[in-house]
């Protein structure tokens, strides 16, 4: 072996080192660290922004971002669009820039989905304290601003010396590769040590490949779950994001396929069948189809394959009210297998399903339970159709339309992207799945802001194919820095912006829970103090023009068709502004199917509050809890 060193600083070493990580699953190889995105501040630039300039294109590539949270959005885009196979990293200054990156990071790390965190700390010596940004804490001289990030992180270290970094830097490539353990993993550098110089081993650049393993079931766990899907007479499959991480929708597929299970999904799960498979019932929980919740109430066996099981999915504790109820949940993490007290099957979902079609050959659900569900999937079909139905071109877009409207113009290879507002709602019930990685929801963490970089990352990870980010007017409000850097980029991704003045999904919910809207609509303040006024004049295509944008605005069911089709047709990115029609007798999306619990004032003089309330403990009193 070599005992040659290279002398480097640590930020060049770290880039060097980043650069030459590889990743391999089924004997496929990705590059761990595809580029690294960055702003730059004291706390960076001679670090790794001259590592970075030192390294050059061809060794690292660099992205430049407006907004250091939406960098690590970018990142997640990128990660969940290659699979978890490969992602980015993101590098800030001290400070600001380090503590923008807490909500992306714990966005990440919610949805277990990789991304590297470089921010830039505080002089290891302490010889300069205190420093600009610096937070200063009265007994823990070792505390920074950073520290914020370790809750949210998976693996964090802080490197106070040169060496450290070789020790740590392998650590990150173990969780970020893990698909048991990864989400946001945190490096956090002083500046003082990322110029440092050092005498690096020459076997610490070597091309080092990370395989993304696949773990087998345990043939006792197999057996156990084998008894108990032959002993189900109305078992349902609630498929999660695990499917779509493992690369394992022919696996599903051919499960039910073979035995006629039926398969709904959560909002990560969804598109792991496509939409016209007689067996994918849609979306499950308190947003998901009446088919789907319907058969949730009355299954005897669950099987959740690569699921959280949140709240939304089970309807707070609600949705799966057969007495004699069990569960089955074949997932990588035990952690997330032993919820709902179930039979457990810990391992990869493509090793999992493929094992259990293999050991129940032979076995399939009665033709009667088969029927019922084609037949509620056929009902609910007709749902989605009325809701999509526009038969007057001239008329304002209902939000559903909207989605009818983008639904007729997508292809196969479309990627539709959404995180927050009243769309995942109406997106889980109605969409159409064509593809596995069409429907690109973030309901993990259900951030606002998310849609636009998420689609310049997506956009980086497969270029050739259309991306659409959905955004209303809050959502976009949070966040629009980043069509700056997809206009410099040259990336054509398209964002469908609708406007209805205001919070409309928690505008909603504020309704539903006593609280009256209080606080949701964008409106100038009436005379008695409330925002119940005019709509506010401000105009968000001229906002997304002004960024670089080319803006198509759409007043019209017609209009909107016209342009969302330009815009797919467009090798620019381009902004489709449309205004909804709240009030209109059109169809509007279908109600919620299943509960979801948001308590409720318990003591109240408000009329609309004390009749929330009743609501509520009449809902509350149907939870369960499963043991």
């Amino acid at each position: 072996m070599s005992h040659s060193t290279t002398r480097l600083t640590v930020a060049q070493a770290l880039v060097r080192f980043l650069a030459a990580q590889y990743t391999e699953r089924d004997g496929v190889r990705h590059r761990l660290i595809a580029g690294t995105w960055g702003i730059f501040g004291h706390g960076n630039v001679a670090g790794v922004g001259q590592a970075l300039v030192e390294a050059g294109e061809d060794v690292m590539p660099f992205h430049q971002g407006r907004n250091e949270q939406a960098m690590v959005h970018a990142a997640v885009g990128y990660a969940r669009q290659r699979d978890r196979l490969s992602t980015q990293a993101v590098t800030t200054s001290i400070g600001p820039g380090a503590t923008n990156l807490v909500t992306g990071a714990a966005l990440a790390t919610i949805n277990r989905l990789p991304v590297l965190l470089l921010p830039g700390d505080y002089f290891a010596t302490h010889t300069a304290d205190p420093l600009l940004q610096q937070l200063e804490h009265p007994v823990e001289a070792d505390v920074s601003v950073n520290d914020t990030l370790r809750p949210v992180s998976r693996y964090f270290d802080r490197i106070t010396r040169p060496e450290a970094l070789i020790a740590s830097a392998l650590n990150a490539m173990r969780v970020l590769t893990d698909p048991a353990e990864t989400g946001a993993v945190t490096l956090a550098l002083p500046q003082d040590v990322q110029a440092e110089g050092f005498d690096w081993p020459e076997e610490f650049f070597a091309e080092r490949v990370w395989r993304v393993r696949r773990p087998a079931p345990d043939p006792a766990e197999l057996a156990e779950a084998v008894r108990a899907v032959r002993a189900a007479g109305r078992p349902l499959i609630v498929a999660g994001g695990g499917v779509h991480h493992s690369g394992a929708e022919d696996a599903l597929k051919a499960f039910t396929d073979a035995t006629g299970i039926p398969v709904a999904s959560t909002q990560a799960g969804k598109g792991s069948l496509r939409h016209d498979h007689p067996a994918d019932l849609g979306g499950i929980g308190h947003t998901g189809t009446a088919v789907s919740d319907d058969l949730a109430r009355t299954a005897d066996l669950v099987i959740g394959v690569g699921t959280r099981y949140t709240d939304f999915t089970t309807a707070s504790g609600t949705l799966f009210q057969n007495p004699d109820v069990r569960f089955l949940n074949l997932n990588i993490t035990a952690f997330d297998a032993h919820k709902l007290a179930a039979t457990t099957l810990v391992c990869d979902a493509r090793a999992g399903l493929t094992a259990l079609t293999e050991a129940l050959a032979g076995h399939r659900v009665d033709a009667g339970y088969e029927a019922e569900y084609r037949a509620g999937k056929e009902r609910w079909e007709r749902v989605v159709e009325a809701a999509y139905r526009a038969d007057d071109d001239s008329a304002v877009p209902t939000q559903t339309q909207v989605l009818g409207a983008l639904d007729a113009v997508v292809g196969d290879e479309d990627v539709v992207i959404n995180a927050a507002g009243s769309l995942p709602g109406d997106l889980h019930k109605l969409w159409r799945a064509r593809s596995p990685r069409q429907y690109h929801l973030e309901y993990g963490y259900s951030c606002m802001g998310y849609e636009i970089p998420a689609a310049i990352g997506v956009q980086q990870a497969a270029p050739d194919t259309p991306v659409w980010a959905l955004v209303g007017d809050g959502t976009y409000l949070m966040m629009p820095t980043e069509i700056v850097t997809a206009v410099q980029e040259g990336l054509p991704v398209n964002v469908v912006l609708i406007q209805n003045h205001g919070y409309a999904s928690i505008g909603g919910l504020s309704e539903s829970v006593g609280a009256e809207r209080f606080g949701t609509a964008y409106r100038y303040r009436a005379a008695d103090g409330t925002f119940t006024g005019a709509p506010l004049p401000v105009d968000l295509a001229a906002n997304a023009g002004s960024l670089g944008m080319e803006v198509l605005r759409a007043k019209t069911v017609g209009e909107l068709r016209q342009a969302l089709r330009a815009a797919r047709a467009s090798d620019r990115p381009t902004c489709v502004y449309v205004e909804t029609d709240v009030n209109s007798g059109s169809p509007a999306a279908p109600p919620a199917e299943a509960w979801w619990d948001v308590p409720v004032a318990e003591v109240a003089s408000r009329e609309a509050a004390v009749q929330a309330r009743e609501r509520y403990d009449r809902e509350v009193a149907a939870r369960r809890h499963h043991l």
